[in-house]
């Protein structure tokens, strides 16, 4: 390295950086000299080598601008330095270099005249603006000269006018501003008049005024000013539309929305709007029912007001409670009214809008109109449902805090009553079926039933141990659609239609009953009354005549019992199947004809006036009564349907096993009497006894009364006991036969009017309980004619003497060997009892009707006990002889033929069953074997005289002993 640099500074050569900054880019490619452009031409020219030697140059030469050749050639010398090879290699660069600057030498030369022709045209370009420059400088000299002598006269008087002009809207402006500052005055007395809309366009007026003359710093001021007059404005609006909650009127609600609309908070409006419902509702029922806490508390303690509406309920008094639920119901129905009106409100506004306008600004105004409709269309409908779901918390708290179980009937049908219509509304308001309400109400009123019905079955009972089994009068055309329990029966027979809604008060008659079908309750209350008021215009109602005065109707009606005695016009169709059908199943009788009763109520023991009317007793009346109460309990809520009408046939077991108890029970006779209780009546009064009867009461099945649970016994009833002014062991009265008469009978009427009934009660009751229904009717309330039977059988069997009827046939001589022409004495007696038996019965019939049936009944059972007392006497006989036998048979129908006049009854019962027995007589030993296998209606004992006093004498002892034994087979499966 160090013999480099001595070789370079012998050669005049500068260091590599000392050449780098002595070098510009541009000295890079400097123009050759003159000498050096000789030297170049002088050397031999070849193009193809000098090109050749510009190509060999390598790339890195030609990369760019700060390219550093002397570093690069530098960095290429080998470790070890060769002189020749390095002079060598010097050499080649000359070269290169001396072609390189050959060829930039050429190139100048052909561009010298295009450079020399630019020169010419900069330097001429110079000589023009030398000329420009004093042309300048004259013009700026000539101006200053005008200016001077004619322009500052001139443009002071145009800048005067201008000024002029200026101050002129100045002074606008300022009087614009003045009357900015005094609109709060008139925007006050417009809020005072409750022009709200004016209001607003007015202060919107003022704020598009205020914004035009923002650079008034006394405008920032009342801008401010201006806004909070706005705020206030919405404030009282605010409170406007609140009032629309209670009292919706049309003008007052029209410009509210109108400035509303004009505040573009459609949408807010309608948010409001349901809060100011929400709260309406809330405040409304909380200032009704503390109103009556606090009338009822008697002081103004003001712990009430600080009470949740839940608790405060709970402080309502029963006196106080349905005026109270009435005011409340009255209060909401005002607030949904007035939604209703709202809905309606916003209809009509959607029928009356405007066509749609074609231009753009229209069409975006018309399209954010259509929102703001859509948007109030779906928030009205959606807050029905919100509205009266928060009416129906309400009144559920209301109800749920009092426990009803101790109310009045007539109080709780009234709340019936108005949850019913309230239930009504909201049906008509929007649709719902009151799932709350329904639930609520469903368990008062079953706590409030059970407690209710408990009650009326002790009264029941009460009643019936003080029944002395009296007629009750009554006229002879009674319904049970007079008494005022029924009255909506008479109104309307649908089942579905409540009470409230069949009784219109003195305003709803105005309409014509087309119009009340086609009017909802809102349409009909739309401007005036409130549908919770017509209840208390029904209570001057309750009036009722079904009693016939002093026992009879009237003198008039007297004196056509007997003339008009086969017309029954007046007599309901109800009451006509009193003679019509006793279907009764079992029992044997067969429903006679019209004509056939007409040609026989001679028989129909009645000579008192008001032959027709029904027999019935003060305690049936009321059990009618309790009974229309429970339907109209049912009617009004149909959940507890199945509940009630269980109860009103308890109502109905309950009388019916009394009747029998009283004058059906007798063990002595109810044996004897083959066939009086069917298997139906008795299977229905065991049921009875088991599930309804407390049987420890009774001092029998105690049993199944204990290990039985504690609310099973608590919904049983004592069984009742007869009072002891009823008499039934004094013959005079046939043992009590009035009092028998008018027990039976008056529970056939009560089970008419079941079956009158039965239609309405099938349509009230769930489809999955009717099988219950038609049980009943099939099973209890058809079975009430039935009682007839063992009740009449024990005076049957007390009114004649059978016991003297088997002495005297005792005393009677049947062996005899001579036919008589004459009859025995106890044919006389027997007959003389039977005429002291009709006597006894026309004196029964005075005091009280005895109805064909019944007479019947009467004469069936005195018929049948008195031929088998003959039967059984001629069984007595030790000896008779074939003349005997011919007497049994005269005595047998001289009976026969006195009977007949003294009775209508065709054919004579058991009338086969003597002739039977008395011709038996005559049969051989064959002969008598079949009759004992096909005759099994004749005890043993009758059976074995037959053998042993007929056949005695004929046959020998074998043939006996076996007709004997056929007999004893026969009895063997009765033991």
């Amino acid at each position: 390295m160090q013999k480099i640099k001595s070789l370079m500074a012998r050669q005049g050569l500068k260091s590599p950086q000392e050449s780098i900054a002595d070098l510009s880019p541009v000295e890079d490619f400097r123009i050759p000299s003159k000498e050096e452009m000789r030297e170049m031409r002088e050397q031999p020219i070849d193009p193809q080598a000098e090109q050749e030697i510009i190509n060999s140059i390598q790339e890195v030469y030609y990369s760019n601008d700060s390219f550093d050749m002397v570093q690069h050639e530098l960095e290429k010398l080998p470790p070890e330095l060769n002189l020749q090879e390095l002079e060598e290699y010097r050499d080649k660069l000359k070269r290169q270099q001396a072609a390189v600057s050959k060829k930039v030498a050429d190139l100048i030369l052909e561009k010298q005249p295009s450079y020399v022709k630019e020169l010419e045209r900069v330097t001429s370009l110079q000589t023009n603006l030398q000329l420009a420059a004093v042309i300048c400088t004259n013009a700026r000299r000539q101006l200053s000269i005008s200016k001077e002598d004619f322009t500052e006269a001139s443009l002071g008087l145009l800048a005067n006018q201008r000024r002029r002009h200026l101050l002129t809207g100045l002074l606008k402006s300022l009087r614009t501003i003045k009357t900015l500052q005094r609109t709060d005055v008139r925007l006050s007395e417009m809020l005072e008049e409750e022009d709200y809309p004016g209001a607003i366009q007015l202060c919107l007026e003022c704020q598009k005024a205020a914004s035009t003359f923002k650079h008034y710093s006394c405008i920032s001021e009342l801008n401010s000013k201006l806004q909070d007059t706005l705020e206030q404005i919405e404030e009282q609006l605010d409170v406007a539309l609140s009032k629309t909650c209670k009292h919706f009127d049309v003008s007052h609600y029209t410009r509210v929305q109108l400035a509303y609309t004009l505040l573009e908070k459609t949408q807010t409006a309608m948010d409001q709007l349901h809060m100011h419902f929400t709260q309406a509702i809330h405040n409304t029922v909380f200032q009704v029912v503390l109103g009556y806490v606090e009338l009822c508390a008697g002081n103004a303690d003001t712990k009430f007001q600080k009470m949740q509406y839940k608790d405060l309920c709970t402080h309502i008094t029963q006196d106080s409670y349905v005026p109270c639920l009435s005011d409340l119901c009255k209060a909401l129905w005002e607030v949904m009214l007035s939604y209703h009106r709202t809905m309606q409100w916003h209809e009509e506004q959607d029928k009356e809008e405007p066509p749609p306008t074609t231009d753009e600004a229209g069409a975006a105004d018309t399209e954010e109109a259509v929102v703001d409709h859509s948007y109030v269309k779906k928030k009205l409908e959606h807050g029905l449902t919100r509205i009266w779901q928060e009416v129906q918390l309400k009144v559920k708290a209301y109800l749920l805090g009092t426990d009803m179980s101790n109310f009045k009937y007539d109080d709780f049908i009234v709340v019936l009553d108005v949850i019913s219509r309230l239930m009504q509304v909201g049906e008509e308001f929007c649709g719902s079926k009151s799932e709350l309400l329904q639930e609520s109400i469903k368990r008062q009123s079953v706590n409030y039933f059970k407690n209710y019905h408990r009650t009326r079955l002790e009264e029941l009972r009460m009643f019936l141990e003080n029944e002395t089994w009296e007629l009750c009068p009554v006229k002879s055309n009674f319904n049970i659609a007079q008494l005022h329990e029924f009255k909506f029966m008479g109104q309307s027979r649908s089942p579905s239609v409540s009470p409230s809604r069949q009784v219109l008060s003195s305003q709803d008659q105005v309409l014509s009953s087309k119009d009340q079908e086609v009017l909802s309750l809102f349409q009909h209350f739309s401007q005036e009354g409130n549908p919770f008021e017509r209840h208390i215009d029904n209570k001057d109602e309750e009036t009722e005549d079904v009693l016939a005065s002093n026992g009879y109707e009237s003198d008039e009606l007297e004196k056509c019992v007997y003339q008009d005695y086969d017309s029954d016009s007046d007599v309901p169709d109800e009451l006509k199947q009193d003679y019509v059908d006793e279907q009764t199943g079992d029992v044997p009788l067969k429903s006679a004809s019209r004509e056939t009763l007409r040609s026989r109520k001679k028989s129909d023991y009645s000579l008192n006036k008001g032959s027709n009317a029904p027999i019935l007793t003060n305690t049936t009346l009321n059990v009618i009564r309790l009974v229309g109460k429970y339907i109209q309990m049912m009617n009004i809520l149909k959940p507890i349907a199945f509940d009630v009408i269980h109860c009103v046939s308890q109502l109905f077991d309950y009388y019916l096993y009394a009747v029998y108890t009283f004058f059906g029970r007798n063990d002595m006779y109810e044996s004897s009497g083959p066939g009086l209780i069917s298997s139906r009546l008795r299977t229905t009064l065991n049921r009875i006894q088991e599930s309804l009867i407390q049987m420890d009461s009774l001092g029998e099945g105690s049993s199944t009364v204990h290990g039985g649970p504690g609310e099973d016994r608590k919904e049983k009833v004592p069984s009742p006991h007869l009072s002891q002014l009823v008499v039934l062991t004094a013959s005079e009265t046939l043992y009590g036969l009035a009092q028998r008469v008018v027990a039976t009978e008056s529970l056939v009427f009560l089970a008419e009017q079941f079956e009158f009934l039965q239609s309405h009660l099938d349509t009230m009751m769930p489809a999955a309980k009717k099988p219950f229904l038609q049980q009943f009717y099939s099973q209890t309330v058809s079975t009430a004619s039935e009682l007839r039977k063992p009740i009449y059988w024990v005076v049957a069997a007390k009114a004649l003497d059978y016991e003297q009827m088997l002495l005297l046939m005792a005393g009677v001589k049947w062996d005899i060997r001579e036919i008589m022409s004459q009859h025995n004495v106890y044919v006389d007696v027997l007959l003389k009892e039977f005429e002291e038996f009709n006597k006894r019965l026309g004196d029964v019939s005075r005091h009280v009707r005895v109805p064909l049936p019944v007479s019947n009944v009467l004469w069936e059972h005195c018929i049948r006990l008195a031929n088998r007392t003959l039967v059984e006497g001629y069984g007595n006989v030790k000896k008779c002889s074939n003349e005997g036998r011919a007497l049994m048979q005269l005595d047998f129908q001289q009976f026969l033929m006195k009977l007949e006049k003294l009775t209508d009854m065709r054919p004579i019962p058991d009338k086969d069953f003597v002739e039977t027995y008395i011709k038996a007589y005559y049969l051989t030993e064959n002969d008598m074997e079949q009759f004992i296998k096909n005759h099994r209606e004749y005890s043993m004992k009758q059976l074995a005289n037959l053998v042993n006093v007929c056949l005695g004498s004929h046959i020998n002892k074998k043939a006996r002993q076996k007709l004997l034994a056929a007999i004893d087979d026969i009895d063997r499966p009765k033991r």
